[in-house]
Formats: C-alpha cells, structure tokens, sequence
C-alpha cells in the first residue's frame, strides 16, 4: 500500500457534551500546538506521567513534544481536547500505525484533575473510530499492570488483555476491528 502526505483532515473535528454540560472541542492535532502539549503536560502529575511514559519525566523537549504534534496524517492521528469555555488543553489520544497499515498502536494522556469525568472514553471512542474508518485491523497498546482504570476501560471496549511475555509489569491490549 502505498501511502502518500495527506492534508489537515479538518473532517475529523467534533464538538462533544459530556457530563454536566461539559462542552469539549476535539480536533486532529496540528504543528503548531506544542503550547497546548505543553500545557497539558504541566497539569499532569508525577504518577500519572509515570503511567503514560513508563517513567518519571518532569521535563519536555521540543523534539519530545515535535514527536506528538508533527504528524503524517497518513500514517498516524492525534487527537487533542480543548474546553470550549477556558480553552485549556484536556487531553490527548494518539495512533500510530505500522508500515502495512494493518495495526494501529495508541497513547493516550489527560489531564490529572480530570480524570473520571467520560474525556478518556471518548477520546478513545474517537480514535478506535477513526482507526476503523482506515481499514486497520486492530490497535493495540501497552499499560502498566498497576493501571487498573486504564486496564478496566480496555477490557470496557472490548479490547483482549495479555500480561507482556517479557515485561511482567505490562499488559499488551489488542482490539480487533471491523472495518466500515
């Protein structure tokens, strides 16, 4: 398959109420949001960080940062949360796909004072949707054992949980899809 640079795909931008009338704007990230990674990063604590990045990393580079907003939208999606009322970034979910365009692995981070609250579902809603919308046949990720939201939202979904034949520590989660 051959895949070529495809524009901003403004297509995928969705405004979502959640709880409470909690309006959030949702759009595929863009190069120049490292401001908003930035911001988001800085409302994320040690813990959470360390459950994301499997390490404590308490400083961002701008390369770190590049490598979540600079994007070949034909081989990878981010997906980033704003409030539409205070305009502060809430979160982010990320696929990336491999060289076949078969298999999809995600990331995904939120803001610490916000978690519990429908944005981590959603967001994940998003990007499984838009990863059927490519035809991929499963995504996967990885989460540490100890993360048992995270763990619990998988299983939720419908994703298969493995504890990692090399790293007991993690757990491999893989969602087969059916494509549209």
């Amino acid at each position: 398959m051959t895949l070529t640079a495809r524009p901003y795909p403004s297509q995928w931008e969705r405004h979502i109420v959640l709880e409470e009338s909690w309006r959030i704007f949702v759009r595929p990230i863009r190069p120049d949001d490292e401001d908003l990674i930035r911001d988001l990063l800085v409302h994320v604590n040690k813990q959470d960080l360390r459950l994301r990045f499997f390490d404590s990393i308490r400083e961002f580079s701008h390369q770190f940062i590049a490598r979540m907003t600079e994007l070949d939208y034909a081989r990878a999606m981010a997906f980033i949360a704003i409030d539409e009322a205070s305009n502060e970034t809430l979160g982010v979910v990320q696929l990336y796909t491999d060289a076949t365009h078969e298999t999809g692995e995600y990331a995904i981070v939120l803001r610490s004072d916000l978690k519990g609250r429908g944005l981590g579902w959603s967001l994940m809603q998003l990007i499984i949707e838009y990863a059927k919308s490519e035809s991929l046949k499963r995504i996967s990720g990885q989460i540490l054992q100890e993360n048992a939201v995270m763990l619990k939202m998988c299983r939720e979904l419908g994703f298969e949980i493995k504890t990692d034949a090399e790293d007991r520590g993690l757990c491999d989660v893989t969602l087969t899809l059916e494509s549209r």
